[in-house]
């Protein structure tokens, strides 16, 4: 069965999520701005949300996962729960 790993912030506004993306690319790490900016309890664990399969996360977020590319940067995705920044760190 496919599973992944990913890291991810969540923020409430598209704005806030994209100065963030611009401040990681800049070089922040993206530990530090998750345990900064997160409002996922995952922020405390630098984002990360551990192994999942197809069909746990909401389907925008899904999309991403398993069809991105790993060690990219991804967002802002739009969710029912705000906007995204996402990682994915390993595909199987």
């Amino acid at each position: 069965m496919a599973w992944a790993t990913a890291r991810h912030i969540l923020v409430s506004t598209e704005a806030e999520c994209n100065a963030l993306k611009a401040e990681i690319e800049n070089g922040t790490s993206f530990a530090e701005a998750a345990a900064d900016h997160s409002q996922c309890p995952s922020g405390r664990k630098g984002g990360d949300l551990g192994r999942f399969s197809p069909g746990q996360m909401v389907p925008e977020f899904d999309k991403a996962v398993f069809n991105g590319d790993v060690g990219v940067l991804y967002g802002p995705i739009k969710t029912q729960f705000g906007y995204h920044l996402l990682e994915v760190t390993a595909r199987g």
